[in-house]
Formats: structure tokens, C-alpha cells, sequence
């Protein structure tokens, strides 16, 4: 009989310069699967394995590949390649989509404070999810967090804004074809139904001011300075804080007393009556409208007392390092008169573009929804307005006449609308 069959048996001989792995230790949290001969690590009951224990014996690869893994893998998501470098990222994606914005926004095609919304949205997807993560990674559930966050702060005309916003920058990855498929968000983005809008709005009550609480603000401000003067030019046109803003001086034919200018906005041409009272608080906030800070500002109808516009985007201040640039939209307009109404106890959600809604609501009564569109400024995709080629002046001036005698309705408060005047 053999006694080599009861010889211990040898061990193989060591490769050269290799290190067999340490044992299981939080700087090495990997150990070695011997049923499938892989590195591996638990999660919640399950196994992730991290390559072969004989292509990598020192243990290195599988601790770089599970650093990479390990942040998806606790969040129940796939991890991508290591080697995906070269893929999309959120910081990356921002920054092509607002430089695509900020050529529109010099060539006049879109608006400041749309501007300033697109980065303040782009940086909430950085904050959110991280500068580098990647766009094609992106979940339903990742949205679903990011929705539930949004809801519990803002309400629900913010809310659907704000979602808006977020599926154009994601759809702007693939139309550009910065990934290769589009980013599925499933049912998490889908904005807040028209009956939430509703019942929100419900809630917040009309957002109106009465004929005694806006004579009240006038009487608050001061007769010579430009937001007395944008007050009833608002009254009486309709015009919002960024067309107030832009307005230039020449779109005011002080002899005839007509206004015009473009909405912002939607580009639609305007020409509407003045009150005589709105002339004599243009004519005094000239008179007082100090010198510009910017040349380009030089023609414009309003100047704050710093001679800056009232309403303007501009770079955030001083950035931190490493952070993408931002901008901030200022709006001294909404400040100023907030804070005329706070100081008269005069809330409810209101602030200075709810004389928008006073044009719309009272100069409705004129019962010419036509003119008042065209007044307001609203985009007329009906077959009437292809063949309307204008409306009559008799009619744009029935609809500012039944405002300002919704304003002003009798004898005692004509005397206050005659102070205006002087």
C-alpha cells in the first residue's frame, strides 16, 4: 500500500509579491464568498460582490470597485460602469442648458425672469441630487423625493411652475442629444391637477384690492416718485413689474395721451389711453428720475433712486468656490409697494401684480373681452383674432374709463383723483 495517500498534502507555493487580503475590518469591510470565489459585502440581507478573489488576491480592486458601488447600492439603485466618465452629469447639464438660455436671453427671445427661474431651477437639481450625478441614472423615484420636498414647501401653482421648469432642462439632455435615451421620471413629476390649482386658490381668496384700498395706497405714497406713478400706470393698463421695468420713455405720446408697447412676455403689441391723473405722475417722476448706472437704462420711462432698473437679473455675489454660477432676480418694485401695503394692514396674498387682476376683473365690466385682452397683453389663439386686424380706440377707452370709475365713482373721491392731477 502507498503512504503517500496519507501524506499531508502540500500547499501551492505563494506568488511573488502578491499580499494575500487582510481580514474583515471597517477600513476593509470585504470578505471572501468561498461558495463562488468572490469578494463580497451585505446590504439589508443581501450579497454585492465585487470581482473575482483570484483575479484580485490583494483585495485593492474590489475595495476601489465597492467605494464607486457602495452610494448606490444603499440607495437601491444600479451603480453605473467605473468607467462611465465620460457621461452626462448634472453640472454639466446645467451648464449647457443656461448658456443655451443666456444666448436667448441676449438675442431677446427670452425674458430675465425667466432667465433667473431656469438657474434657480438647475440649482435645485444640484442640490438635491449632486453636481455629478449622472443625468441617465436618474429615477422615478428620485423625482418622487425631490416632488415631496418641493410640495411641502411651496404651493401648488409654485409647485406646478417648478416642475415645468425641471422636465424642460431634462428634456432639453435629449433633444440635444447630450444622452441617448430620455430621463424617466414616470408619474413623479406630473403636475398638480387643475382642480388642486382651484381649490388653492380657494383658499387664498381673490387676489383683488377694493376701490377704497388701492385710493388708500395711493394716498400712502408719495404723488412725485416712480411707484406712485407705476401704481396707476399698472391701474390703468394692466402692465406687470417686468413691463414697468422695460418701458421706455418714447412709448409714451404725452400729447395724445396713448401708451405704446409691447407685453414682454408674449411680444403682443399694445396701445392703450392714459388717465389723465397716470400723465401727471409720469410727468413728476421725470422730473425727479435721477441719472442711470447703466447706459443701456438711459431711455427707460423709471429709474429707482439708485438710477438702477426696478426690476433686473443679475450674478449672485460672491459665489463659493467651485459653484455654478448663478443668478438672482431683483424686483424693488414688489418691495416698495409690500411694504406700503404691510405698514397699511393690507394682506391676503395680494402684492403689486394683483392690479393685473383689477384690469382684467373691472375692466371686464366694459363687456368687451377683446379689448381687454389686447389691453392686458394675452395671446389670442382663437380663428377671430387671424382675422381681427385691430380694435377701435373708442373701445380700448370704454375699457380704462369703467376702471377708473370703479376707482374714482363719485363726487368726494374725485376730489383725491384731482390731487393726482396737480
Amino acid at each position: 500500500m502507498d503512504d503517500s495517500s496519507s501524506s499531508p498534502r502540500k500547499r501551492k507555493a505563494k506568488p511573488a509579491g502578491v499580499k494575500y487580503a487582510r481580514a474583515k475590518t471597517p477600513r476593509f469591510p470585504l470578505w471572501k464568498h468561498k461558495g463562488v470565489g468572490y469578494w463580497a459585502r451585505k446590504h439589508k440581507g443581501t450579497c454585492h460582490y465585487f470581482g473575482r478573489v483570484a483575479d484580485d488576491p490583494t483585495g485593492d480592486a474590489a475595495l476601489a470597485k465597492m467605494a464607486h458601488d457602495w452610494p448606490y447600492i444603499i440607495e437601491g439603485r444600479t451603480p453605473p460602469p467605473m468607467d462611465a466618465g465620460d457621461r452626462l452629469t448634472l453640472v454639466q447639464l446645467s451648464d449647457a442648458f443656461l448658456h443655451a438660455k443666456q444666448d436667448k436671453l441676449e438675442a431677446g427671445e427670452l425674458a430675465e425672469r425667466s432667465f433667473a427661474d431656469y438657474h434657480r431651477t438647475c440649482s435645485l437639481l444640484l442640490k438635491q441630487f449632486g453636481p455629478h450625478r449622472r443625468v441617465d441614472d436618474l429615477r422615478p423615484d428620485d423625482f418622487a423625493k425631490l416632488r415631496k420636498a418641493m410640495a411641502a414647501k411651496w404651493g401648488a401653482v409654485t409647485l406646478s411652475n417648478e416642475i415645468t421648469r425641471i422636465r424642460v432642462v431634462l428634456k432639453f439632455a435629449f433633444d440635444e442629444r447630450l444622452i441617448d435615451r430620455p430621463v424617466h421620471y414616470g408619474q413623479s413629476l406630473n403636475r398638480p391637477t387643475a382642480k388642486v390649482l382651484r381649490e388653492k386658490r380657494n383658499e387664498a381668496g381673490p387676489r383683488m384690492f377694493a376701490p377704497e384700498e388701492l385710493r388708500r395706497i395711493l394716498k400712502a405714497l408719495k404723488p412725485d416718485t416712480s411707484v406712485f406713478a407705476m401704481t396707476l400706470l399698472a391701474a390703468n393698463t394692466g402692465m406687470g413689474n417686468s413691463d414697468l421695468a422695460a418701458v421706455p420713455e418714447s412709448a409714451v405720446d404725452f400729447d395724445s395721451g396713448w401708451l405704446t408697447f409691447p407685453r414682454v412676455k408674449t411680444a403682443v403689441p399694445r396701445r392703450i389711453p392714459l388717465w389723465p391723473e397716470t400723465l401727471a405722475a409720469i410727468r413728476k417722476a421725470i422730473a425727479k428720475r435721477p441719472k442711470p448706472k447703466d447706459r443701456a437704462d438711459a431711455g427707460l420711462l423709471f429709474l429707482t433712486v439708485t438710477g438702477r432698473r426696478w426690476v433686473r437679473v443679475q450674478p449672485k455675489r460672491n459665489p463659493k468656490e467651485g459653484e455654478t454660477a448663478q443668478y438672482v432676480r431683483g424686483d424693488s418694485i414688489a418691495m416698495q409697494f409690500t411694504k406700503t401695503l404691510r405698514t397699511l394692514g393690507i394682506n391676503g396674498h395680494r402684492g403689486f401684480y394683483t392690479l393685473r387682476h383689477v384690469m382684467q376683473t373691472i375692466g371686464g365690466e366694459a363687456r368687451d373681452p377683446e379689448a381687454v385682452s389686447a389691453i392686458m397683453g394675452h395671446t389670442d389663439s382663437s380663428m377671430g383674432a387671424v382675422y381681427r386686424e385691430g380694435i377701435s380706440d373708442g373701445r380700448l377707452r370704454a375699457v380704462v374709463e369703467t376702471v377708473r370709475e370703479w376707482l374714482w365713482p363719485a363726487e368726494s373721491e374725485r376730489s383725491e383723483r384731482d390731487e393726482a392731477r396737480e
